[in-house]
């Protein structure tokens, strides 16, 4: 027990000894490693800082004490020697840096020139290809390219025509000598001088003098009668004061004409028609080869397709005031109908004296239905049931004097115009002889609804209306035939809104394009006469640009901001020399095969346009089998993304360019900017400034070289409307109009010609505006403000046809320029109101962009207060001169196909951001 509790002891001890061995020893390390290093340092610094700067152990010595040792001056040497090396060292990497920083430029350098080499390269590809194409185009060529006709005259000697079975029976092809009129011959007409023959004195003065008014304005009258194709004779409207001669003395005296040539082919007698009650002195008189314009017409005197139904002359000299015709809406007016006349019963008294057998032979046969009492009978049910507001009358106070079997006018010419400004239809009934198939007093009754616009019912189906042959009646006029008289209250309450306002419209146009003024009656029974022997119009004409001289050579930048395309390809640049539009190939065509368009279409059948907006499309494949002189299909015609896009213009009309039209006022340095920025630009033909300011460009100023045409042209006045003249420098068919401080980027102008290739008939472009309706005043306001809906596109920055500049320049209402240049505003609201007027379509807003910033330039008149309140003004006017709105809205704008489309690795977009 003791040894074992020994044992125990021996061992705790030892381990107690261990122990605490272990700790003196930690404690010992402990202050070496913590307590010695502390003083040590404490006493060093203690013998630094008391020996002073010369004895110290640490600092730096002076006069090299470290190097009197042997040892120690070879160590310094080495340190000098190695410190020169490494200065050396230094300087060569230095050097070897700024020689990798110049290899770096260069390799970007190189880098550039390889991509401007391939870029350059591509383009010559594409220009071979255009040029590969152009040559086999010329070799397979089978079609003469056509140009502006060259003027073909006849010869002067007559070799007459034989001999028709009965003038009676005239048409054009037995009467009419062709061989005076060749297709190129410009249609000259010699116009007889009324004081040269004897009936000359009986003719109404106001309808002579309308007469020589007309003729001095027309372009096809010539003082050549050995050269005319066509000869005018003015023989009515004679005075009611001065009977006409007796037929056979009127034969004679016709064949006393000088060119009559024995039977008066290719004469026309006009005779004009001021009263309801005309004098048709020229029933039994025997005319030969004559044909005859006039308003009234038996059936046995009047021959189809050779003589013409003309309308009365009722506006002599007077112009028509248009803010005066009443607008176009609200659709319905107070009466849904009005007829207003007195029956002439007497068929016996006629408007001539002469034989009786005369009037025998017009009644030989069975007599025509007279429909008049039931006509009667069935207009008062109709107003008794007062399921409508009508308003008939079939008795007069005082009514005009008309043909027999005729319903006479009733009262004055101002109180029939205030009661049809309140018809929605006015009833036109034709005589109740249907041999006489043309009366003054119908045309009459015709002309007043469609001034006013109550939209005409005719009541018999027989009657010949003014120029029947090339108008479509239909589209403007009810026409029944007289047993549907029961059935016409229905026929006319089951029209729509939308029809009677169509109507309405066509009935307008024909009544400002044919009938307003005697210029455009006799413009009329001209072009009725040319048009049927298919010569075309003469070419309406240019407006001859005065070029100011410039000096070119100023390098165009080629800084990215000034041409920021967005894309590194838009199309090839042509190297070659401008490519115009091809002009006049459709001389025959559009006078032969589009008569209706040309005739119930606006402008009308009076100008030859060297391209139209409207001209026929081939469809797809006829490129591809024979027909494809010009065309530049996508990747050949396999298609494909960008890369094949931007190769070609593909589309459906063949290659084309564009000219911009810049209008500028004294800012040179902004136009110069703008002009920079086109540099390189595909596609584009030229540029033509329009110097807008009477004060020249400075003689130093140096316009810049961007490889293209620059035009600066010289205007007679400062005029907004200089934007929109068809100037002869433009020869393309596609106008980019652009303002000298809008920025556009290559890919939106690229962009923006791609669509309008699509929609030419309408203008594209970038900024939109709206007309919003003020409720409060009932009337229009201009809107600039952000709208999911748009009606006009600002002309600072949009594509449109060269035809719609004619329009603009020759067609539209004088009364709109004259307001754009009081303004000095609104010419691209009268331009939108235009095209929208012609097409019925709203135009194409493209990309996102809503408005023009231009950094730096001067304020433009836009930012003035007055701007939008004249802008107000231009609208409500514009619309009291169609007589209608004509805007309509759009609700979306247009983006390029593959725009956010996710696509493969090895393809590629249309346009980057578009």
């Amino acid at each position: 027990m003791q040894r074992n509790g020994g044992g125990v002891g021996v061992g705790g001890q030892t381990w107690v000894l261990r122990r605490v061995r272990l700790t003196w020893l930690s404690f010992m390390l402990f202050f070496i490693l913590v307590f010695f290093p502390l003083i040590a340092h404490y006493y060093l610094t203690t013998i630094d800082e008391a020996g002073g700067p010369d004895k110290r152990i640490f600092g730096p010595r002076p006069g090299g004490e470290l190097c009197e040792a042997k040892h120690v001056q070879d160590l310094c040497r080495i340190r000098e020697s190695v410190s020169e090396e490494l200065l050396q060292l230094e300087a060569k990497r230095q050097e070897l840096n700024g020689e990798i920083a110049r290899l770096n430029l260069r390799i970007e350098a190189c880098k550039r020139s390889i991509d401007s080499a391939k870029q350059d390269l591509l383009q010559l590809k594409n220009v071979i290809s255009q040029t590969e194409h152009s040559y086999k185009e010329l070799m397979a060529q089978n079609q003469p390219k056509l140009s502006l006709p060259v003027r073909l005259l006849p010869d002067k000697d007559d070799p007459g025509l034989p001999p028709p079975k009965s003038s009676r029976s005239c048409r054009l092809r037995s009467c009419f000598d062709y061989a005076r009129c060749p297709l190129t011959s410009g249609f000259p007409v010699y116009v007889y001088d009324t004081g040269s023959y004897p009936w000359g004195d009986y003719l109404d003065p106001l309808v002579k003098q309308a007469f020589a008014a007309a003729v001095k304005s027309n372009i096809y009258v010539t003082d050549n009668p050995s050269i005319a194709c066509l000869y005018l004779v003015l023989v009515g409207e004679i005075l009611e004061s001065s009977p006409p001669p007796p037929p056979s003395e009127l034969e004679k005296q016709l064949k006393a004409l000088p060119y009559w040539r024995s039977d008066g082919h290719n004469h026309v007698l006009v005779h004009f028609s001021q009263k309801s009650m005309t004098q048709n002195f020229l029933y039994n008189v025997s005319t030969g080869r004559a044909a005859v314009a006039q308003s009234t017409f038996l059936e046995r005197q009047y021959r189809e397709g050779f003589d013409l139904v003309v309308s009365p002359l009722v506006h002599a000299l007077s112009e028509p005031n248009f803010l005066e015709v009443p607008p176009q809406v609200p659709v319905k007016r107070k009466y849904l109908f009005t007829f207003q006349g007195e029956r002439v019963e007497s068929l016996r008294s006629s408007l001539q004296e002469a034989p009786p057998q005369s009037f025998e032979e017009e009644l030989e046969g069975d007599p025509p239905a007279d429909y008049d009492d039931r006509i009667i009978g069935t207009l008062k049910a109709v107003q008794d049931s007062h399921l409508d507001q009508v308003l008939v009358e079939f008795t007069c106070k005082n009514p005009k004097p008309s043909l027999p079997t005729e319903w006479a006018l009733c009262g004055e010419r101002e109180d029939r115009l205030k009661m049809l400004k309140e018809s929605t239809f006015a009833l036109v009934i034709s005589p109740g002889d249907g041999q006489l198939v043309a009366s003054a007093g119908c045309g009459m009754r015709l002309f007043e609804a469609l001034e006013v616009g109550a939209i005409p019912v005719v009541l018999g189906d027989h009657s010949r209306l003014p120029y029947h042959q090339f108008i479509r009646w239909t589209e403007a006029a009810i026409i029944v035939p007289k047993p549907r008289v029961t059935e016409l209250h229905f026929l006319m309450r089951s029209l729509s809104d939308n029809d009677v306002l169509a109507m309405r419209r066509q009935g307008r146009f024909l009544w400002e394009t044919y009938f307003s003024t005697s210029e455009n009656v006799l413009n009329t029974i001209l072009a009725s006469i040319r048009t049927s022997i298919q010569v075309p119009a003469a070419p309406i004409r240019d407006e001859p640009a005065q070029e100011i001289p410039h000096k070119a050579g100023k390098l165009a930048g080629t800084d990215a901001n000034l041409a920021d395309n967005g894309d590194l390809d838009l199309g090839p640049v042509e190297t070659e020399p401008p490519y115009a539009s091809p002009r006049f190939l459709r001389n025959f065509t559009y006078t032969a095969a589009d008569t209706y368009r040309a005739w119930n279409r606006a402008p009308g059948p009076f100008h030859l346009f060297p391209h139209t907006p409207l001209d026929p499309v081939l469809p797809s494949e006829a490129k591809f089998l024979g027909s494809g002189t010009g065309f530049r299909p996508i990747g050949g015609g396999s298609g494909g993304s960008g890369k094949e896009f931007q190769a070609a213009l593909g589309g459906n009309v063949p290659r084309e360019q564009f000219t911009v039209v810049m209008l500028t006022y004294e800012r040179e340095e902004v136009l110069m900017n703008s002009l920079e920025r086109l540099n390189g630009l595909p596609y584009l033909n030229k540029v033509v400034v329009v110097w807008n300011s009477p004060k020249p460009p400075s003689e130093d100023l140096l316009w810049p070289d961007i490889g293209l045409p620059i035009v600066v042209v010289r205007t007679e006045k400062n005029s907004l409307n200089n934007r929109f003249l068809p100037w002869d420098v433009v020869e393309t068919e596609a106008i980019l109009s652009i303002d000298d401080d809008a920025h556009l980027r290559h890919d939106e102008i690229m962009f923006g010609f791609r669509v309008w290739r699509e929609a030419r008939d309408r203008i594209v472009g970038f900024p939109g505006r709206y007309h919003a309706w003020d409720v409060n005043h009932q009337s229009w306001l201009y809107n600039s403000n952000y709208s999911c809906e748009l009606s006009m596109v600002l002309t600072g920055a949009a594509f449109f046809h060269k035809y719609y500049a004619y329009l603009y320049s020759y067609v539209m209402p004088q009364a709109i320029r004259d307001m754009v240049d009081e303004y000095i505003n609104c010419e691209d609201i009268a331009m939108n109101f235009l095209v929208s007027h012609i097409t019925r379509k709203p135009p194409i807003k493209v990309t996102s962009r809503w408005t023009f910033r231009c950094p730096g330039c001067p304020q433009a008149l836009s930012h003035d207060d007055s701007h939008f309140h004249e802008r107000h003004k231009c609208i409500n006017f514009f619309v009291k001169v169609y007589g209608y709105m004509p805007l309509l809205y759009t609700q979306f704008r247009v983006d390029s196909v593959l725009f956010k489309t996710r696509l493969p690795h090895d393809k590629t977009k249309c346009f980057k951001f578009i």
